[in-house]
């Protein structure tokens, strides 16, 4: 009950950090500590506003640094908070600093595979012809998407009276769910019957 009266520090001072980090340092070179740098995960990187990527370049410089792993999908556009326009988003003196990872698509393969293995996890039935449509709705629209269709598909496919997954159940939980690229078509072609 008494730490509920005691007044609370909401932050570290500099003074305070850099007596910590003094001392670790100390320990590291006498060798009673080691130091083991973790990983962050960055997903959507494009999204952090330009104070955020200050506090990461001032991060990266400390010794103590983690490894720091970003990820987007985009490709030129503006670095939030400012009207710069950079490669996916990242300002360019933190963008010097980093090692970038090519990627490429799937295969159509390596798609029935990621949807085999999704399939197996959730123990879910289905005809090797309905996988061979997931897949090819993938490569047309998106991976997600393809994934997404599974547990509606089966849901359909239980209220039709099956054991297993169609083409058809497939097809027809196609043409009951869009995905973002139809989506998008639709409200672009009748935009003038939505709000603005």
């Amino acid at each position: 009950m008494g730490q509920l009266s005691k007044p609370k520090k909401t932050e570290i001072t500099e003074k305070l950090r850099k007596e910590i980090n003094k001392v670790v340092n100390h320990y590291i070179e006498q060798g009673i500590a080691e130091l083991v740098p973790g990983v962050l995960f960055i997903d959507e990187v494009h999204m952090l506003d330009i104070e955020c990527f200050t506090f990461l370049n001032r991060a990266l410089e400390s010794t103590l640094a983690p490894i720091v792993i970003l990820a987007t999908n985009r490709g030129m556009c503006t670095v939030r908070g400012t009207d710069v326009i950079a490669p996916h988003g990242i300002p360019l003196d933190l963008l010097d600093r980093l090692l970038i990872i090519r990627t490429l698509p799937y295969s159509p393969e390596e798609v029935a595979q990621i949807i085999a293995s999704r399939v197996k996890i959730e123990q879910i039935s289905i005809a090797p012809e309905a996988l061979a449509k997931l897949s090819e709705i993938s490569l047309v629209t998106s991976l997600r998407y393809a994934v997404q269709l599974l547990t509606p598909a089966q849901i359909l496919s239980q209220t039709n009276g099956h054991d297993t997954i169609t083409v058809g159940d497939i097809e027809e939980t196609r043409a009951l769910f869009l995905d973002a690229k139809a989506s998008a078509r639709i409200l672009a072609e009748n935009a003038e019957f939505y709000l603005k």
